[in-house]
């Protein structure tokens, strides 16, 4: 298994306090906490993209460049890139760039996007998020994979023998299809390919094995080796302690700040109490066993080779200590038994 660290930047008040630190400071503790990743031996770190508040994530370009300026082997990846109300051009050289200037650690992550604010702000209909997703990415992709690209759609100027500039560093560079909810998602990633990379976050397991399942079956009915399918996976949460009860207690107040949230209310999460959460759910709350435990078992049903998770929410000191935790008495254990074929031969 392979580790990443991801975040959406959310500015949220402390749930204890009450107090937000400013945008400059939760800006830069993400470069710090990136920095803080790579150190603990973590493979990956994500950063989201919203368009709104709490979230201070509308430009993962440039954050994933700073980070990239002050790390040297930690992948960055997107997570994701709202690639259904964003010009594929556009798309397709900020990142190249960034991609170049990291020395091909760069890997995007595509989806929709999960928050319906989004499309009013570009002055797009949501009834077609799906349609605008489908198009841009095989849009994206071409421009990605290919030089002298002629195309014509629906949703912008045709293109007529278009290289777009920089290249990205591999020839051939892996992009991921974030899931969350729907097989429209599932469907495209079979179809070119791709791996997927599920949401996990607020919803029981099933859910999202079934969006797997899918992924799978329309895989092999596109004609590709079952063999190559990949995963990923993200959790509802983090809070590693040296005992359950006190990882109960530590993560309480955050889990019950994030109820309050709008994204949670809108993703209709079943989970109303955090043992509720903790016993049905995916969060990662608990002792390093326990935690150890409940990624095996989510292995199981998903058979995903990278695990993703996130600390936003806490605060920088609590987050450190359960990072230092969980690099500590859980990744080791987890590599060691369940082994992935990602980022392997780079």
């Amino acid at each position: 298994m392979k580790f990443g660290l991801f975040s959406l930047i959310a500015n949220h008040p402390d749930p204890v306090t009450g107090v937000s630190p400013s945008q400059y400071e939760r800006l830069r503790r993400v470069v710090d906490e990136a920095i803080f990743a790579e150190e603990l031996g973590f493979d990956a770190y994500g950063v989201g993209e919203r368009h709104g508040e709490p979230f201070l994530s509308s430009a993962p370009p440039v954050i994933l460049a700073a980070i990239a300026e002050r790390t040297e082997r930690v992948r960055l990846l997107t997570t994701l890139t709202v690639i259904s109300v964003l010009d594929p051009v556009r798309v397709a050289e900020d990142y190249a760039t960034l991609d170049q200037l990291s020395g091909g650690r760069l890997e995007l992550m595509i989806g929709k996007g999960n928050d319906p604010r989004h499309f009013p702000l570009f002055g797009l209909e949501e009834e077609r998020q799906w349609e605008y997703q489908a198009e841009k990415f095989a849009l994206l992709r071409r421009l990605f994979l290919e030089e002298g690209v002629t195309w014509e759609g629906e949703f912008r100027a045709p293109l007529t023998d278009v290289t777009t500039q920089p290249r990205p560093f591999h020839p051939r560079p892996r992009i991921w299809h974030g899931s969350a909810s729907s097989t429209e998602s599932t469907e495209l990633a079979a179809k070119f390919g791709d791996p997927l990379f599920t949401a996990n976050g607020f919803h029981p397991q099933q859910k999202y094995a079934d969006l797997i399942d899918h992924y799978r079956r329309r895989w092999v009915d596109h004609g590709h080796d079952p063999a190559d399918a990949l995963v990923g996976s993200g959790a509802g949460g983090l809070y590693v302690a040296k005992t359950s009860q006190a990882a109960l207690d530590g993560y309480r107040p955050y889990f019950e700040a994030l109820m309050k949230t709008p994204a949670y209310q809108h993703n209709k999460s079943e989970f109303t109490t955090l043992e509720d959460k903790v016993a049905n759910g995916s969060a990662l709350v608990g002792s390093p066993e326990q935690v150890i435990d409940k990624i095996g078992d989510y292995h199981a049903s998903f058979g995903h080779e990278v695990q993703a998770v996130s600390v936003d929410g806490l605060t920088s000191g609590e987050a450190r200590d359960v990072l230092e935790l969980f690099a500590a008495d859980v990744i080791p254990i987890v590599r060691k038994e369940l082994p992935s074929r990602v980022w392997d031969f780079r």
